[in-house]
């Protein structure tokens, strides 16, 4: 039985401490899922079989099964079931792939996948003592990386930070400082051209924010591009992660907000409601890798999804590929045999443009896959990312 991505919304996507810093992430979760719906009113509630949300801190507002909090939030049926899951950043990636696998067993025809982060509102988090009315207690910002490592992981692969990966993987491929600005500067501007053409305008679902007592804003588009950057503006940026480094907050993404829904559902509810679904999911793959060069994950996800798909990199009409950070992405794109300029990556921009709310992303990436197969009348995308701690995801759709 086919999989077919129906449609999908998702929130603007706001900076650290930005516009989303006073909404809650379960009611973040549950704009995209309400927004989603409301495009749908025809649709039997009963008729979805599962509402999962990837979500990657879940510490703070999104503890709890934040996709049966945010399923409730947005008025479904309580009798829909809900679902959290956690491949950290592939983790709304992941969702859409578990309502995939779902379908393919016959467990369900319709249901609601994407994905939450609220970086904002991580909580401060706080560790028990070791003893009774111990001292020893620790306390992590959960915002983002490492928190409680095992002595024993940290002994056997070390526990290097994000940015320390992409420094890594900067050193192994041989990129460049300049290489790095470059392409942040063609995310930069790619973005900035898909807002003049109003692009964004089909995925995104504004939210109202309230403030003071009678007060509220309409929050309509994302905040964290930098419109204005150049070459010379991102070459004065300090390296972020080591005294002599390549990597900086100008050429990596960032910490951000955001949701998404996506509707996902089989042949048999694609004729029950006539829908014209965006697209079909050919293929999946999740792979391993060493978490200390986490960033080259895509590589060998992507080349096992094309393998299972019986599909080359060439018939890839667009190439979505998450912008952890650009030495990441250059690794990978070199890595696979892309030019680093090739016109069908992300060709509106990636996350070290619009940002990477981690649960969220990896449903963004396939909600403007699917878009973009329409757009530029292409067949097949590539969706891929990097996960921390060293995995690869990959996902390629179909138009139809």
């Amino acid at each position: 039985m086919d999989t077919f991505i129906i449609d999908g919304t998702r929130s603007p996507i706001g900076s650290l401490g930005g516009s989303l810093a006073l909404v809650r992430t379960d009611d973040l979760a549950a704009h995209s899922i309400r927004s989603l719906m409301n495009k749908y009113p025809f649709i039997d509630p009963l008729d979805i079989d599962d509402v999962i949300l990837g979500c990657a801190n879940q510490s703070g507002e999104d503890n709890r099964n934040i996709a049966r909090m945010a399923s409730l939030l947005a008025g479904l049926h309580y009798k829909v079931a809900g679902e959290t899951i956690n491949r950290l950043c592939a983790s709304g990636m992941s969702a859409v792939i578990h309502a995939h696998r779902a379908i393919q067993t016959n467990d369900g025809h319709l249901f609601i996948s994407g994905g939450v982060e609220g970086m904002t509102r991580s909580p401060w988090i706080i560790s028990k003592t070791s003893s009774a009315f111990g001292r020893d207690a620790k306390m992590y910002d959960s915002t983002f990386g490492w928190r409680f490592i095992n002595p024993s992981l940290q002994q056997q692969y070390g526990c290097d930070s994000m940015g320390e990966t992409a420094e890594n993987l900067a050193d192994k491929y041989n990129i460049s400082r300049f290489d790095q600005d470059s392409f942040a500067l063609w995310s930069q501007e790619k973005t900035k051209n898909a807002f003049l053409a109003k692009r964004f305008s089909k995925e995104i679902a504004p939210i109202t924010i309230p403030f003071g007592k009678n007060n509220s804003v309409q929050f309509e588009k994302d905040e964290f591009p930098k419109p204005d950057s150049t070459l010379e503006k991102l070459g004065s940026l300090k390296p972020a992660f080591r005294t002599n480094g390549t990597v900086t907050a100008g050429n990596s993404s960032g910490l951000n907000d955001g949701s998404a829904a996506l509707l996902i559902g089989s042949s048999t509810i694609i004729d029950k409601y006539q829908f014209k679904p965006l697209a079909k999911i050919i293929s999946s793959a999740v792979i391993g890798t060493e978490p200390k060069y986490m960033g080259i994950g895509p590589v060998e996800a992507s080349r096992l999804a094309l393998k299972k798909a019986n599909l080359k990199l060439e018939q890839m009409g667009n190439i979505e590929i998450n912008e952890a950070f650009a030495s990441q992405v250059l690794s990978c794109t070199r890595e696979l045999g892309i030019d680093d300029r090739d016109d069908r990556i992300n060709p509106n921009g990636g996350a070290i443009a619009l940002g990477h709310p981690l649960g969220m992303s990896g449903s963004r990436l396939i909600l403007t896959a699917a878009l973009e197969l329409h757009e530029k009348n292409v067949e097949f995308a590539l969706c891929t990312m990097c996960i921390g701690v060293g995995q690869g995801y990959a996902v390629i759709i179909q138009r139809v």
